[in-house]
């Protein structure tokens, strides 16, 4: 399938929902990854600008994605309230992390039978991060969390009380992690509780004792980032979940699964296997979507050149040549064109 059969599918579903239809993909590729950031922000802005005269009533988001950055998140969601009074979100397999904070701005989620959210607790990586061992240009990202688990389990499961015990902890932290990323991680958390709170205000029906366990949930208590959370638990914590009718899920799923094969979402991104025994070949792979019936479709594409390497190498005296084969990957365009 392509964008015009998509569009197809785009207009049934506002037909179901009487709503402007806007989606928002973020690659699942391994090897092409991407997340939500800034960068779909102008295109978002011109896809609402084509909804607007049309329909600025309501608006349905189908959103999937693995997360992002947190601050692109709040203003995408910010951005889609101010063109509308009434916002839902499809997710039709998953909108996690950042995903899960865009969800939670809306009015009422609807979530496939296979659909998940997931915690919000972010994760922060800079120049002052940790390094990997072996590859000191690379860092590790410091989970919000994780750093608030170790004081935690120092404080309440060892039982560690006195100053000097707890100093000792905090220093030893702080060789590991640098004092400026410790104080910003602490700022984060109490950010992103205090943007879910704003944001669960849209939340149709929410009760106040709800949003405080949705929020403790989602930040803290729910035990690991890569925890999933499936429409009967979301609704058991106080979402406002909505089960879409078969029909809108046949359409949804078809959606998805389209997505999955334009960005190959099930199949790793190997330069090798792209070659196909070929000397060269370009590629070319979307790696986010942001797509409406009026405004098209906004891809975030890479493209470039695989060339097959061969070198020749003699393991000893007597033996024959070993030919180790490698390639060369270089890209020559990355970034938003509109198709």
């Amino acid at each position: 399938m392509s964008y015009a059969e998509r569009k197809e599918l785009y207009e049934k579903i506002e037909a179901d929902r009487n709503s402007s239809v806007i989606l928002h993909a973020t690659g699942d590729r391994p090897g092409m990854e991407s997340q939500i950031s800034h960068g779909a922000f102008d295109y978002f802005v011109h896809h609402l600008d084509k909804i607007w005269p049309k329909n600025s009533k309501k608006i349905t988001l189908i959103l999937h994605t693995g997360g992002g950055d947190t601050a692109a998140a709040w203003r995408l969601i910010n951005l889609l309230r101010i063109f509308c009074d009434d916002l839902e979100v499809i997710v039709p397999n998953r909108a996690h992390s950042a995903g899960t904070l865009i969800s939670l701005g809306a009015n009422r989620i609807v979530m496939t039978k296979q659909a998940t959210l997931g915690p919000i607790d972010p994760s922060l990586t800079g120049p002052l991060s940790p390094s990997v061992p072996e590859n000191p240009q690379q860092r590790v990202p410091v989970s919000v969390e994780a750093v608030q688990g170790y004081l935690d389990l120092a404080r309440d499961e060892l039982s560690i009380k006195d100053p000097g015990g707890l100093s000792q902890i905090l220093v030893h932290l702080t060789s590991k992690v640098h004092p400026l990323v410790l104080g910003q991680i602490f700022r984060s958390r109490n950010q992103i509780r205090s943007l879910a709170e704003t944001l669960l205000d849209n939340h149709d029906g929410l009760k106040k004792e709800n949003k405080d366990r949705i929020v403790d949930f989602l930040c803290s208590d729910s035990g690991s980032h890569d925890r999933t959370i499936n429409r009967r638990e979301a609704r058991a914590l106080g979402l406002n979940i909505e089960n879409p009718s078969q029909d809108l899920y046949n359409l949804v799923n078809n959606v998805y699964e389209d997505l999955a094969q334009e960005m190959v979402f099930r199949r790793r991104f190997d330069p090798m296997v792209e070659l196909q025994g070929r000397p060269t070949v370009q590629f070319s792979c979307p790696r986010a979507l942001v797509e409406s019936v009026d405004g098209g479709s906004t891809q975030l594409q890479r493209r470039g050149t695989i060339k097959l390497l061969a070198t020749h190498h003699n393991p000893g005296p007597g033996m024959p040549q070993v030919v180790v084969s490698g390639t060369e990957v270089a890209i020559t365009f990355d970034g938003w064109e509109q198709l």
